[in-house]
């Protein structure tokens, strides 16, 4: 059984102790979240699933690949906007700097679109030296590392991690203190009939 050094108790904790930088990171989290999800919102444009994994090399700094299942397309009003979001996705994700301009304190941020099980998946991998440039935190530098996951409306919410979730009233995924690779997966949208797959946007696109 893995050891998850006493979550509970670090989560207790977490709610006596709390200072005020971790305030204010646990706040920037959320905003970042927002404003991602703001621009997905106003582009139409949106994803199934988001999977992160957290590779640590050491005490602060690791390897953080974030991928995008499903990319898809929320019609506007029942018209179809595929076209003009796969354009977006092109100009804002791949070729620009939305994704730089998140994670400023990450390095080495490599971005690609490719096609799995017929659905157009995102990949975004980045280098850092420092846990909160890429929103992980660690209590008193031992404990368990944490993750908040953001509950808001039309944001993400929790399916599955390799660590444990402290539910709906404390939304933090822990892990071990000692734990070297970190696994979560987020839901975002429902695939239904008003999404549609940017796949073929994608294989145009390629030719």
């Amino acid at each position: 059984m893995q050891n998850y050094n006493n979550p509970r108790r670090d989560c207790i904790l977490i709610r006596r102790t709390i200072n005020k930088q971790y305030c204010m990171k646990k706040n920037a989290i959320k905003l970042l979240a927002l404003a991602f999800f703001a621009f997905l919102l106003s582009s139409c444009l949106t994803v199934e699933k988001k999977e992160y994994k957290w590779e640590l090399t050491g005490p602060n700094s690791g390897k953080l690949t974030i991928t995008y299942i499903n990319i898809l397309s929320d019609m506007d009003d029942s018209l179809d906007v595929s076209q003009e979001d796969f354009e977006e996705l092109l100009s804002s994700y791949l070729y620009g700097t939305y994704v730089d301009d998140h994670f400023p304190m990450a390095t080495n941020i490599e971005k690609r679109l490719f096609a799995r099980d017929n659905q157009l998946w995102g990949e975004v991998i980045m280098e850092f030296d420092d846990l909160s440039a890429v929103h992980l935190y660690q209590h008193d530098k031992k404990g368990s590392f944490m993750f908040c996951v953001n509950t808001a409306a039309d944001t993400e919410s929790y399916e599955e991690s390799s660590g444990e979730y402290g539910g709906e009233h404390m939304p933090i995924v822990f892990w071990g203190g000692k734990d070297k690779e970190l696994n979560l997966t987020t839901l975002i949208q429902e695939v239904d009939e008003s999404t549609l797959s940017l796949i073929g946007e994608y294989y145009k696109w390629k030719k």
